[in-house]
């Protein structure tokens, strides 16, 4: 393989889909001084030549040596591995922004892969893919019980192939099935568009090639006329990608000189300090990136350089970082070439932030804490914690998942599925409540004002309407506008017409507790 084509994966950070791949360039010299176990060799080449001469089936010289390799992984962390053509190819369309595929992406519900949301323009999209799709079979193939890795590489493939995917959406009473050409899909990494009150938005979906270059552009546009008054970073669901642009992202709302993460491993060359880059175009960013107020939000699907990025800024206290939890996965990968379209991952050092802290295992913990949607949290994916062999963090003392502490605040109303950054993102809305001044709610506000049945049927005072609204309605704390003295301020609730009777109560895990 070319030197091109590896550079593409010289500083990787591929989270849950990979982790960080730095190029190390770790050599024969690193095993000085341990010289090779020629005795366990010669129990190999003797099993190796029992099986291929005895087996009941013929099998392969290639064949027996790639599972055996494989089998060198088994017992090592979850993000080792060894990368055959197929996996290596996947990589590389991955970094670089472009694979075979649908356009969408997916989550997990009830076992089955769920579409978080079409990506646009996309054979997905326009074949009517809707967020909130569970996709019960592929091309046949029930997908109960399939992980999501299976499902990807079943809807992944070679452009102009088609494939049938079976989908159950909510109001359809019989399944559905869709018949979509597959296409070469550009994830477009960044989006970005303002928000009312001059708050500017920008999403990255994964960290690839051209991730900087198209960030800074955006944010120049973003500032226009005049600069925007705050910025939301949305990193959530974001797997990862490419070291470089985690630092390139990290940089644009850094200042000069700031430390962005460092790398600590048994190799020596292993050991860096990563500090903020002026490439890519990083140095012609507004000055108001580094300055205005900004809120970063992550979730469980944050991973590896997302969470390079967010505690970076955690660090400086650049930004607040709101939502939940991130993967936690600090640990930092090497591809070794073996051959022209293989190669071997593997975990080769830990990643710190700015303040010395290994987020392994532990995840990126929010300065505020907002769930999913007003109901609860919605994506329960595994986190690194959840993975076997995972690498254990010295600091930590209680690895319990997150579904042995939640266990008794799940909650009772089914969270729905929103878009990120649209009317229905609940934690977008408490970022610009938090960057406007106003009350931010973990879940719907805790104090639900619920008329009783009685009252309901009761007659409207003068002027009133004898339509009684959802309790979740009457719970929402709007701001305040303009000339509109009559209605309450933020964070006031709202006041009873006369002669009527307001019940109040309390959500609590245990359900509603009447307030007196």
């Amino acid at each position: 393989m070319g030197a091109r084509r590896f550079r593409s994966f010289g500083l990787v950070a591929l989270g849950v889909a990979g982790g960080i791949l730095i190029s190390l360039g770790i050599s024969a010299a690193a095993q000085r001084g341990s010289p090779l176990p020629l005795k366990e060799l010669q129990q190999f080449a003797n099993v190796f030549s029992a099986i291929k001469s005895s087996y009941i089936e013929p099998m392969s010289d290639k064949t027996l040596i790639d599972d055996a390799i494989k089998g060198l992984f088994t017992d090592l962390d979850p993000h080792s591995a060894y990368l055959d053509p197929e996996a290596f190819k996947e990589m590389e369309a991955i970094t670089q922004g472009g694979f075979g595929g649908l356009g969408i992406e997916i989550g997990s519900e009830d076992g089955m892969p769920k579409v978080i949301a079409p990506i646009e323009d996309t054979p997905a999209a326009r074949a009517g893919i809707l967020t909130g799709d569970l996709i019960t079979e592929i091309d046949g193939k029930p997908t109960k019980g399939m992980t999501l890795n299976d499902a990807i590489k079943l809807m992944r493939g070679e452009p102009n192939t088609s494939i049938v995917l079976t989908i159950k959406r909510a109001g359809q009473a019989k399944p559905l099935k869709v018949k979509i050409v597959r296409a070469i899909i550009k994830v477009r990494s960044v989006r970005s568009k303002m928000l009312p009150g001059d708050i500017a938005f920008v999403r990255i979906s994964q960290f690839q090639e051209t991730t900087v270059p198209d960030l800074v552009k955006q944010l120049r546009t973003l500032g226009g006329k005049h600069a925007p008054k705050a910025v939301v970073l949305d990193l959530r669901n974001d797997p990862g990608g490419l070291l470089e642009s985690a630092i390139g992202v990290a940089s644009t709302f850094l200042k000069p000189g700031q430390l962005v993460v460092s790398t600590k491993g048994r190799v020596p060359s292993s050991n860096h300090q990563y500090y903020v880059t002026q490439s890519d175009g990083v140095s012609t960013v507004p000055g108001w990136t580094k300055t205005v107020p900004m809120v970063v939000l992550v979730n469980v699907g944050s991973a590896s350089a997302s969470e390079i990025v967010s505690g970076a800024l955690q660090d400086h206290k650049r930004g607040k970082i709101m939502g939940n939890r991130t993967f936690g996965k600090g640990s930092v990968q090497s591809v070794l070439p073996l051959s022209e379209d293989t190669g071997i991952k593997l975990t080769t050092a830990r990643y710190y932030t700015p303040s010395g802290r290994s987020i392994q295992v532990t995840g990126v913990e929010p300065d505020i804490v907002v769930d999913d949607t007003p109901q609860g949290n919605l994506f329960r994916l595994p986190r690194e914690v959840d993975l076997k062999h995972h690498l254990l963090n010295s600091a930590v003392t209680d690895e319990s998942t997150d579904e042995e502490k939640a266990s008794t605040s799940k909650p009772k109303v089914e969270p729905k599925m929103f878009e990120f950054g649209g009317s229905d993102d609940f934690q977008l809305r408490q970022a610009v409540n938090f960057l406007e001044g106003r009350k931010v709610h973990k879940i719907e506000p805790g104090l639900i004002l619920a008329s009783s049945k009685k009252d309901a049927k009761a007659k409207p005072a003068a002027g009133g309407s004898s339509k009684t609204e959802p309790a979740e309605k009457k719970s929402e704390v709007k701001p305040q506008e303009p000339g509109s003295a009559d209605r309450p301020a933020p964070g006031a609730l709202p006041q009873p017409a006369p002669g009527q009777k307001i019940e109040r109560f309390r959500i609590t895990p245990h359900g509603l507790i009447e307030l007196h």
